[in-house]
Order: C-alpha cells, then sequence, then structure tokens
C-alpha cells in the first residue's frame, strides 16, 4: 500500500470510529483525540475537534517529525501520543477519551500505579495487560508528557490522574476495543464499590497474559 493509500484510509478509519465513539456516547464536546501511524507520518484528530463532526480534509497530517503538512493544526496533546510510538514503534495507533467511568476511576485516591485497575474480569488483562496510573499535570503540559513517557515503553493503557485514560494498540480496531474494555473495567470498579469482590488470582492474570498478549 502506498502513502496516499495509507493516508485515505487512515483519514476514513478515525472518521468512521469518531464518529462511533462519539454516537454512543463514550466522550462528548471536544475532549478526545486519535491518531494512527503511516510508514512515513501520522493522521491526527485536529485540535478543538468533536469526534462526531470529524471532516476528511480537515483531519492533521503530519510528516514523521510532527511537523503539519495538511490540515488543520494537530490536537496539542498528540505529544503524548508521541510517547508511545517512540517507546514502542510497534504502535499504530493511539486513542484518548474522557470517557465517563475511567475519567471518574483516574480522579480516586490511593490506586496502585503500575495496576490501577483490578483485574475483576479476564477481557482487559487479555487486551491492555496492566493499566498504569501517572500523577496529575496540566493538559498538553511538558511535565505531563515526561510523566507519560515514563510509563509508555511499558505499559499499553495508561490512566492519567483527573484527566482520563489513553491506550495504544497495533491497529485502530485494538486500540478501540481495548479502550471500551478499559471504561467497562472502570464501570465494574465503581459499581462494585466496597463489596467483598472475587479478583483474579496473580495466576489466573499470569496465564491470560502470557497466553493472549498480542493476539487480540
Amino acid at each position: 500500500m502506498n502513502h496516499a493509500q495509507q493516508l485515505e484510509q487512515a483519514k476514513r478509519c478515525i472518521i468512521k470510529f469518531g464518529l462511533s465513539i462519539f454516537q454512543r456516547g463514550l466522550t462528548g464536546g471536544a475532549s478526545a483525540n486519535m491518531s494512527i501511524a503511516l510508514d512515513q507520518g501520522f493522521v491526527v484528530t485536529p485540535t478543538n475537534s468533536c469526534f462526531g463532526f470529524l471532516e476528511y480534509d480537515d483531519l492533521s497530517v503530519l510528516d514523521a517529525k510532527g511537523d503539519l503538512v495538511s490540515g488543520k493544526p494537530a490536537s496539542k496533546e498528540f505529544l503524548l501520543h508521541q510517547c508511545f510510538y517512540q517507546q514502542q514503534p510497534a504502535m499504530r495507533c493511539v486513542l484518548h477519551l474522557h470517557s465517563t467511568y475511567a475519567t471518574a476511576v483516574s480522579c480516586l485516591k490511593g490506586l496502585n500505579k503500575s495496576d490501577a485497575i483490578p483485574a475483576l474480569t479476564p477481557y482487559l488483562r487479555m487486551r491492555l495487560g496492566s493499566i498504569a496510573m501517572v500523577d496529575y499535570h496540566p493538559p498538553g503540559s511538558s511535565d505531563l508528557v515526561d510523566a507519560l513517557k515514563q510509563q509508555a515503553a511499558n505499559y499499553c493503557g495508561v490512566l492519567m490522574a483527573n484527566h482520563g485514560p489513553i491506550v495504544a494498540a497495533d491497529s485502530p480496531e485494538k486500540a478501540l476495543y481495548a479502550m471500551e474494555e478499559l471504561e467497562e473495567s472502570c464501570k465494574l470498579q465503581l459499581l462494585l464499590g466496597q463489596q467483598q469482590v472475587n479478583y483474579l488470582s496473580q495466576q489466573q492474570i499470569e496465564y491470560l497474559q502470557n497466553a493472549y498478549k498480542g493476539k487480540l
């Protein structure tokens, strides 16, 4: 597939997935951003854009350095996406939402920074593994980028405190499915609250992560 074909496919994919995410209430307003890596650059949702109303020609096309080639200026949070692309070159899509339940969990005190979401069901571990947590820093700030960069080499899913989730995957489909599973896991965590819970054991978790790593 040549560059023009990659570019068209990536743009249509972002518009299709963005509309689906918006219509299902996973993000609202101009509160989300998505990028897809090409062989020679990136396609990114523009700054201050709404997933429900993305336009083909408005999508930001960047070169390999992250400089604008065409379209509107890219989301200022593309710097967060670059953390994953730089630390894990196999990643081809990064998705950041302000989805309700994951953002709510990101506001809780006392989360384990290396394993923020308890293993309630198998599916989050199968798709993303453990979820990391980074402390609060202002959106778009260099401090937030530095904090995320420290986790991006070892995790594909991160909660940014008082901000929301960001995930990376080797395809747009996998990034979307992973984000949906993260949101559902956070919903379950909040619904269960202080009730006694039968968490998956460490042995069960290790089996899932070894058996399904890179396969979903």
